[in-house]
């Protein structure tokens, strides 16, 4: 007699680049495959694309225009998704960023596939009025709806969406981040006080974006350097993004020709650059989930100065294990690293530890996959409750 095994309970995840997954999913991933899920991955093909097999899942790769907002172009992402839907059947469905969430979401409820949500920062939209952010609003209403978890990455973008009705009080969440890797960001003490043979670096890790504050960074840059020759800026990151903020490469040329700063291109193990560095700069002003970068610059002991702005100061305790500054200030920005570099190395180093700690208490990536768990866990009990109660 043969017996067919139960099949793996399926999860279907999905965000707009296969460079996220790797990236900020790849323990999330890892735990589930762990806990004995079939888990697909969908996102569109980039050159990260062929490393998410490495993680253990099966990649599914789906245009989408990520920054447009031709309706014709969303409705063909929304028929593929769903087409995608009915040939996997997912059990559960994981939605990141914002395409994802948004149409991942509709084509899920219209097949009954139950839907966990995750809210990683709004950008600069939900900054401003007009129809297009009315319209977005609608979008996330409907989309949430039905929703069996909503997990966002700080209190501010909770407390704004359940304000305003665009998701359920009961089925909203908070989660530290995307959370960090304890063991693979640790810490490393930071290099002595800096002496003629070595400068005081600063560094910025992020998108090459306005709204990341990278223009303040660069003017920021040339006050410090002015005063204190012994300190260079840097910056780390994609340059030319799909992004209407996207810094061109033609005008980071021109910024690092002017001698102010130094761009380092891009890296596939970051924990290289932020070993190399003595603080690390956001002053961001896009409105941010919690900046994966900030959390993993933390978790290896080094001091942050970022701004008082959503997601953003989650990081930092101002004095504590870093500085706040002023959204859109470069004077600002540049006194706080004026403090930074007359502070001593054993004050530095103090702020760094107290960083590390902080990310132990508060933002350990197993709590974020603690929370997937258990949210998933409820999914297939309610949903046994359902079958049990239909049987009997």
């Amino acid at each position: 007699m043969n017996i067919t095994p139960f099949p793996k309970k399926k999860i279907l995840i999905a965000t707009n680049t296969a460079w996220n997954l790797v990236n900020f999913r790849a323990g999330l991933i890892r735990a589930l495959i762990q806990a004995d899920y079939e888990v697909v991955a969908v996102a569109p093909y980039d050159s990260y694309a062929p490393r998410v097999a490495d993680l253990g899942c099966r990649f599914v790769s789906i245009p989408m225009d990520n920054q447009g907002t031709n309706p014709g172009r969303d409705a063909l992402l929304l028929w593929r998704l769903m087409f995608l839907f009915m040939r996997e059947r997912p059990d559960v469905y994981l939605g990141f960023t914002v395409k994802p969430n948004v149409y991942g979401s509709f084509a899920a409820n219209l097949l009954g596939i139950p839907v966990i949500n995750n809210i990683a920062g709004l950008g600069t939209v939900f900054g401003k009025v007009g129809l297009l952010v009315g319209f977005v609003r609608w979008l996330y209403r409907i989309a949430l709806g039905t929703s069996t978890k909503v997990f966002f990455q700080n209190k501010d973008d909770l407390q704004m969406f359940v304000a305003g009705g665009l998701v359920r009080a009961e089925v909203a969440d908070l989660l530290p981040g995307s959370g960090v890797d304890l063991i693979q960001f640790t810490m490393t003490p930071l290099e002595p006080a800096p002496g003629t043979e070595r400068k005081y670096r600063f560094l910025l890790i992020a998108r090459m974006l306005y709204n990341k504050g990278v223009g303040e960074y660069v003017k920021a840059a040339k006050l410090i350097q002015a005063r204190w020759p012994q300190a260079e800026c840097c910056l780390l990151g994609f340059l030319d993004v799909q992004n209407p903020e996207a810094i061109s490469r033609a005008q980071m040329d021109t910024w690092v020709a002017q001698g102010h700063i130094n761009y380092l291109g891009i890296s596939d193990d970051v924990r290289v650059e932020i070993a190399a560095a003595d603080c690390i700069v956001l002053p961001s002003y896009y409105r941010e989930g919690t900046p994966r970068s900030l959390l993993e610059a933390a978790s290896m002991g080094r001091p942050i100065i970022t701004t008082d702005a959503v997601g953003c100061r989650d990081v930092v305790s101002d004095g504590v294990n870093g500085f706040l500054c002023k959204e859109r200030d470069a004077e600002d920005l540049a006194e706080k690293m004026e403090r930074m570099l007359s502070l001593s190395s054993e004050e530095r180093s103090k702020m760094g530890q107290r960083g590390r700690v902080k990310m132990e208490v508060e933002f350990d990536e197993q709590i974020v996959i603690n929370k997937y768990l258990a949210a998933i866990d409820d999914i297939r009990v309610s949903r046994l409750s359902e079958f049990m109660c239909k049987r009997s």
